[in-house]
């Protein structure tokens, strides 16, 4: 187990009120692992005032994500999608994170129908009855915020309204299976249990993972059932919680872009996110 530090998890202050407070969190964390958690690296705590900055971030990406909602519709092109989401979030003194994360070529990801994540925008025309994901990342002063929403264009099939409807529950399930203090595989053991119920099956190849001072940071967040608890969730710990939720098969392909991620069925996915903070009693999201 990592031992703490001076700058770990303690803003109590100096001298003999610092050392108790160090000591009595030691000890609550040796529990913890005696019990069958994994104890996460200290250093992915954040503390309030990032936390803010966070929030500030996140309050962006939401404004992006509403204009977004606003426009999309039948006849647009995913190209348009990144344009607004490009010109929106610089006029708004922000950064779209994916723009050259890693070699991606644009700034925000669009899903489509069998396509489970990181869509790149292109002249694909939006029809009737698709189901699109729209996932934006944003750096605002130095902070990650990142968030998706399904939109269904016009009026779609009975199957991909319900699979929309369901993923997004598949989001509210994960996020309330978060415990102050429980174990990061409760969130997917929840997931997973809701989905076989519908028959639908739960991306394994990919998950959700701690943001904030990068775009990718720990813990990665399964959203399938794992055996035991996992990592202990910790107040201060800031993650996304992101279901990819398929209609048929949960295997998955990769294009030759090295960045679309279809459905090796060709059956539809959906999925939606947001990022949370875990506080001493429970949970908010942040977008």
């Amino acid at each position: 187990m990592q031992r703490l530090n001076r700058n770990d998890l303690c803003w109590c202050g100096s001298g003999k009120k610092y050392k108790r407070c160090h000591l009595d969190q030691e000890r609550k964390l040796y529990k913890y692992e005696e019990q069958g958690f994994i104890i996460p690296p200290l250093n992915i705590i954040k503390t309030p005032e990032q936390i803010q900055g966070i929030r500030n971030s996140g309050k962006l990406t939401k404004e992006i994500l509403n204009m977004v909602g606003e426009r999309i519709k039948s006849g647009i092109t995913t190209n348009d999608i990144n344009q607004w989401v490009s010109e929106f979030t610089i006029k708004s003194g922000g950064i779209a994170a994916p723009l050259n994360y890693e070699g991606f070529p644009k700034s925000v990801c669009t899903s489509i129908n069998n396509v489970i994540c990181h869509g790149i925008p292109d002249a694909t025309v939006l029809k009737e009855g698709d189901i699109i994901n729209v996932d934006v990342t944003t750096i605002f002063e130095g902070y990650y915020s990142d968030a998706s929403r399904m939109h269904i264009i016009g009026k779609a099939s009975e199957n991909a309204t319900r699979l929309v409807k369901e993923a997004k529950e598949c989001l509210k399930i994960g996020i309330a299976a978060v415990k102050p203090y429980g174990g990061l595989n409760a969130i997917g053991n929840a997931i997973e249990e809701y989905c076989n119920k519908l028959k639908y099956s739960v991306v394994r190849d990919l998950g959700g993972h701690g943001v904030g001072l990068k775009f990718h940071e720990e813990p990665h967040v399964n959203h399938f059932a794992c055996r035991g608890k996992g990592m202990l969730l910790m107040p201060g710990m800031v993650f996304t919680i992101e279901p990819m939720i398929n209609e048929g098969g949960y295997e998955c392909d990769t294009l030759d872009d090295e960045w679309t991620v279809v459905t090796r069925d060709g059956s539809l996915s959906a999925q939606w996110e947001h990022t949370i903070v875990i506080t001493e009693d429970g949970v908010e999201i942040i977008v």
